[in-house]
């Protein structure tokens, strides 16, 4: 063979050699420079931004939070697309055996977890389902805040907010829950939050009903600086007890009371979706937030008491004092976890919301 075919072949080699070498190292570089997301499905401001930031930057990863504004809207929202594609799924305690049952959420790899004895029994196993299913996040009360600047006779009793007085026309807030509402509704004629007494939820609606013309918004209140129970829209509102001292930072003159006839206990959870596509990460952000000092700053951040024993040994006693935030056993006596209702009770309340709100 002459020299010139072999140099020709020799070309042709190397430049095909060179071609699969460049596509490689781009194939590689697009492989490392993909970002990986961890999709959250939780409450707004309900995140530290700082450790979102941190976790971010130690796994090289984005966080997704998609947010919903009430437990029924986070379940319209699994219903859309069968729970697919959340890695992370913030859950009410008394929705965690309904996304059990209906597959959303994964049974916990407790191998995986590194601070399950850090976490507080009590919380941990306060609804069924919860050991196995999902980590206790935080929990807190349902109450009233309001305006003591304006409002002079203190509110006590949820009757207030539900028969108020005629010169509050126009300035309560009210929360579009239908647990909250119509279970707090329940509270203020004495009867349990989670009455199934087909009586007692036409008493409540009669009580809805004739509220109604008294109330601002049903829409849950901001809590910037722009609130409306700061700009004195609103005067009295029903509310989440962190949230109440988060827009307290906004404004000296609010109160949140905890009434005497009790209000409701919640829990939240984080759960891992059963679709998640990133189980992985979801585990080491479980493990991340419930690092002590971890937890410790994410309970400041959004007011709520932590069920991370760890934690607490962090927290000053400011926090742990105040009574809004951790409500002594006096405070809670009166107080009901939700429970789940049967089928044709929960119909009732879903006619009772559509008959009341806007």
């Amino acid at each position: 063979m002459d020299l010139i075919p072999r140099m020709s072949i020799l070309l042709r080699f190397n430049l095909t050699l060179c071609v699969a070498v460049i596509l490689l190292s781009l194939f590689t570089q697009a492989s490392h420079g993909a970002e990986r997301t961890l999709t959250i499905l939780n409450w707004s401001e309900y995140l530290d931004p700082d450790l979102v930031l941190r976790f971010e930057q130690e796994y090289q990863v984005k966080i997704s939070e998609i947010y919903y504004g009430s437990d029924e809207q986070r379940s319209d929202l699994l219903l859309q697309n069968n729970a697919d594609g959340y890695d992370l799924i913030l859950s009410s305690g008394v929705d965690l055996q309904s996304y059990i049952n209906r597959g959303w959420i994964a049974k916990l790899e407790t191998d995986k977890l590194l601070f399950l004895e850090q976490l507080s029994p009590k919380w941990r196993s306060a609804f069924p389902g919860a050991v196995e299913y999902a980590i206790p996040y935080f929990w807190g009360t349902v109450g009233i805040v309001y305006r003591h600047d304006v409002i002079k006779e203190p509110i006590t009793h949820w009757k207030q907010l539900y028969s108020p007085a005629p010169d509050l026309k126009g300035k309560l807030g009210m929360i579009d829950e239908p647990r909250d509402l119509i279970g707090m509704g329940l509270k203020s004629l004495g009867y349990s939050a989670n009455s199934e007494v087909s009586l007692q939820l036409n008493e409540v609606e009669e009580v809805l009903q004739s509220q109604k013309a008294m109330v601002n918004s049903y829409i849950y209140m901001t809590l910037d600086e722009h609130s409306p129970i700061v700009t004195g829209e609103i005067l009295a509102s029903m509310i989440y007890n962190g949230d109440a001292l988060m827009v307290k930072e906004h404004s000296e003159n609010l109160t949140f009371v905890l009434p005497e006839e009790g209000g409701a206990i919640w829990v939240d959870y984080l759960t891992i979706g059963a679709k998640a596509k990133e189980p992985d990460l979801a585990y080491a952000f479980l493990n991340f937030i419930n690092q002590a000092e971890h937890a410790a700053q994410l309970a400041q951040y959004v007011y709520y008491a932590t069920p991370n024993l760890a934690a607490e040994k962090l927290l000053p006693d400011e926090f742990l004092n105040d009574k809004v935030i951790y409500p002594d056993a006096d405070s809670l006596k009166n107080s009901e976890f939700y429970k789940p209702l049967s089928a044709r009770s929960q119909r009732k309340r879903n006619i009772i919301s559509i008959n009341v709100l806007p």
